[in-house]
């Protein structure tokens, strides 16, 4: 795969990302007496990463209204676009049987994941007087499977497990880079190293299913960098172990989220010449009142430098709906990223769920998975840890 019209883009040494596309609804007509509609979704310009809308049908309005199981059969689709796709493609309605002039519509769920909103409603027509809007014949790219290449540079294993509170060449760190607060993004957990913090309970252990990032409301506040905190995270950090940095290949957790409103964990690579960039393989957003841990994914670029993020692309992908992935707080499952120099791609269970193309030149990786804390509530439903049976590194020439 190539750039193809991103190969000129100045990302002005990944600082920079081309414009998102506009996703639009296009109105349609059909011929009364037709089995199907066909509406036209289209993209305004070549896109640089993966576009999801979700559509559905909506009765229409008036004498002249269609309505759904008498004219028009329901239609619940999620549209993908990827890049290098053709920039039209069209939904198809059945239609039972509509007479002249009966209309109804196609609308956007939401805004487009990973896109700008143009039309968010098209009025289907049935009528003798117009042609009749033709299905799309563009050739789509089906999804990538994941298939590890490369050369095998690290696994988890918990006989070689090390960690620290601010790690080393052979050793995770317990600590971010900048330390075990994130104030500045509304976080409330500390994150804890049992060395150093006495009385909590363990944030970072090996149970029977894997390495548990335990993430919980502190039985006693901890007073930490001038306030008190209520509650505990988790981190592995790999800034300084060597053995998890590369520049290409391949990320791969099998892990089990957490399901407990307010956590937030993730898996995630930072530049080893500092943050931003920044690449996003799982984010759960456990603080929002949308999110559902069983079905939902964030995955996401942010290009910078300096300390400082100038632009962030990314999905939140309702993967049931879209690719029929879902469970992610009842079972283990995988999250990958394969970084190469054109494009960086996710997956989840082996099936890309997400492509942009790569504006960064030159970076080396360090991982870091985490539970962190954002809540001021009671913080004791469901499960607060995130478990990882299996991570492995793949790097590639």
């Amino acid at each position: 795969m190539t750039t193809s019209s991103f190969s000129a883009f100045d990302f002005a040494d990944g600082t920079k990302l081309p414009e998102k596309a506009t996703l639009s609804l296009g109105n349609a007509t059909f011929r009364p007496g037709s089995s199907v509609a066909y509406v036209p979704v289209t993209l305004d310009r070549p896109t640089p990463n993966t576009v999801i809308a979700r559509v559905t049908t909506v009765n229409g309005s008036g004498a002249l209204r269609a309505l759904s199981g008498y004219q028009y059969k329901t239609v619940e689709q999620v549209v993908i676009f990827r890049p290098g796709d053709p920039l039209v493609q069209t939904v198809a309605v059945p239609i039972i049987g509509a007479s002249e002039g009966q209309q109804f519509q196609l609308k956007l769920r939401e805004a487009p994941w990973g896109g700008l909103q143009g039309q968010a409603v098209a009025t289907v027509t049935a009528t003798s007087y117009a042609a009749a809007t033709d299905q799309s014949t563009g050739t789509f790219r089906e999804p990538r499977k994941f298939a590890a290449a490369g050369t095998l540079q690290f696994e988890l294993a918990k006989d070689t497990h090390r960690r620290s509170p601010d790690g080393g060449w052979n050793r995770w760190a317990t600590s971010l880079s900048h330390g075990r607060t994130q104030v500045a993004n509304g976080e409330t957990g500390l994150y804890l190293d049992s060395t150093l913090f006495s009385g909590t309970e363990g944030p970072i252990y090996w149970g029977t299913q894997g390495l548990v990032l335990h993430s919980q409301k502190l039985k006693t506040p901890i007073y930490y960098e001038g306030q008190n905190w209520y509650y505990g995270a988790a981190v592995l950090d790999g800034r300084n172990y060597l053995d998890t940095q590369i520049g290409y290949g391949q990320y791969e957790w099998e892990a089990k989220m957490p399901s407990r409103r307010g956590s937030w964990p993730a898996m995630w690579l930072i530049s080893t010449s500092g943050w931003p960039p920044e690449i996003d393989i799982y984010e759960g957003f456990g603080y929002q009142s949308y999110w559902d841990f069983d079905r939902h994914v964030g995955q996401t670029i942010h290009v910078g430098t300096g300390g400082t993020r100038y632009d962030a692309r990314g999905v939140v992908i309702q993967t049931q709906q879209a690719y029929g992935l879902s469970g992610y707080a009842q079972d283990f499952h995988r999250f990958a990223v394969d970084i190469q120099r054109d494009y960086i791609t996710w997956f989840v269970d082996g099936v890309e769920t997400y492509q942009s193309v790569n504006p960064f030149n030159g970076h080396r990786w360090y991982p870091i998975m985490d539970v962190a804390v954002k809540t001021s509530g009671a913080y004791n439903d469901g499960s607060g840890d995130m478990i990882i049976r299996s991570f492995r590194i793949y790097s590639a020439p």
